[in-house]
């Protein structure tokens, strides 16, 4: 399993003795620590034996084999090398599933960048990557404008990071309200709920009372919040910087746990507009909360107890489907769920399912709602590229974000 989990990702190998320097370094949660580059590793001293591990778990991870982690580090092997065995020796040394193999060495998987060609041995920099979105506040963040890459020896800047999700998801911007949609359920007996097609007033958002379940994942921190947190005003999340809040339908489903996943794991760009990531939950079940955080997301988690973001993606009341018509007789949404499942996930079926959730993205202040998306169907998500797209042009709203950022605020 892929968990942004420290622990998890390290394994019992080389790594796990080196937390300590890479929490004292900022180099605190997965997502970070799968940008670093040859000239960061270097800053750390690390051995070839620690690149290489690095290197190997960053692609595991990428492709939801962690599991054999700690049997491909010990193999010695730097991962092109690895890439280089045969399927039996896979299968004989490493004692990899024959499934498995097949997705280990697609190179050309969507949900990473290719592999180097030779071991790493030679530091890259890129030295555009955004310096005008973010503020030097730790080496961390050092090294995200330095190289935003996952890949030691690429040389990606965050534009052009942008520029392949666009491609990658076969771009086409939706607008400040988006959905997927509609197909015909049961040959077209059964019509889909509708949807609402205009944004959220911003005044029907600013004031819905939270609860924090959990912070952002780092290092050696407890897993949840020990005492219970009082409620707070929605607006504080987005006081000093834009958001973006996933509404999630339930923890425990794999749809929405793959949604989550494949957001959190762009996390260094986030990080690099200066955009805060939260998940919001309808329904609190901690034990839930526990499987969900930090294994699938590892930022924020907050619990809307009055249902009101998911109100407000419905236009003021909630969107539901049933199971038989929303997902047994809905193709799109049969076809979400073996994306989610191709990804290797678990699941379980606790917890209310029928409450559908969407994303948010809030600018800052009360710049008003930036951009909404509605889960039309089960397992939509929001196209990764669409949602980077409008996190870029907050930065800059002179280039036609800011009609859209205050969008929202006309509609009050």
């Amino acid at each position: 399993m892929a968990s942004f989990s420290m622990d998890e990702f390290v394994g019992n190998g080389v790594l796990k003795g080196l937390l300590p320097k890479l929490l004292e370094e900022g180099w605190d949660d997965v997502p970070t620590l799968k940008i670093m580059n040859s000239e960061d590793m270097d800053a750390l001293n690390m051995t070839q034996q620690e690149k290489n591990a690095v290197e190997i778990r960053s692609y595991l991870h990428n492709r939801v084999l962690m599991q054999y982690g700690d049997k491909l580090e010990a193999d010695g092997r730097s991962l092109p090398e690895l890439l280089g065995l045969s399927i039996e020796d896979l299968s004989s040394q490493i004692g990899m599933k024959r499934g498995h193999i097949a997705r280990f060495m697609d190179r050309t998987s969507e949900c990473a960048d290719p592999p180097p060609t030779k071991p790493i041995n030679k530091p890259s920099r890129n030295e555009s990557l955004q310096k005008s979105y973010v503020s030097v506040n730790s080496s961390k963040m050092q090294g995200i404008r330095k190289s935003l890459v996952r890949r030691p020896t690429s040389e990606k800047s965050l534009e052009q990071s942008v520029a392949d999700f666009k491609i990658n998801d076969g771009y086409t911007f939706k607008g400040i309200v988006a959905a997927q949609p509609a197909e015909p359920r049961a040959c077209g007996c059964v019509q889909p709920p509708p949807i609402v097609d205009t944004v959220a007033p911003y005044s029907g958002i600013e004031n819905i009372s939270l609860q924090k379940l959990t912070p952002e994942y780092k290092i050696g921190m407890d897993r949840l919040v020990k005492t219970k947190t009082p409620p707070m005003k929605a607006s504080e999340l987005w006081r000093d910087k834009p958001a973006v809040l996933l509404c999630i339908r339930r923890p425990g489903c794999i749809m929405c746990r793959a949604e989550a996943h494949q957001l959190y794991a762009k996390k260094p760009i986030f990080d690099a507009l200066g955009v805060q990531l939260f998940a919001v939950l309808h329904e609190h079940i901690e034990a839930e909360v526990k499987n969900f955080w930090p294994r699938y997301w590892g930022g924020s988690v907050l619990y809307d107890r009055g249902m009101e973001f998911f109100k407000a993606l419905g236009g003021g009341k909630l969107l539901k489907d049933k199971f038989l018509s929303g997902f047994v007789f809905n193709p799109r949404a049969i076809a979400n769920y073996k994306r989610a499942k191709a990804m290797g996930l678990e699941q379980n079926l606790k917890g209310e399912g029928e409450i559908k959730g969407g994303l948010f993205i809030i600018g800052g202040g009360k710049s008003g709602i930036a951009y909404q998306f509605i889960e039309r169907n089960f397992g939509d998500w929001a196209p990764t590229a669409e949602v980077i797209e409008i996190c870029t042009k907050l930065q800059n709203p002179r280039h036609g974000q800011g009609e859209s950022v205050s969008a929202s605020r006309e509609h009050e």
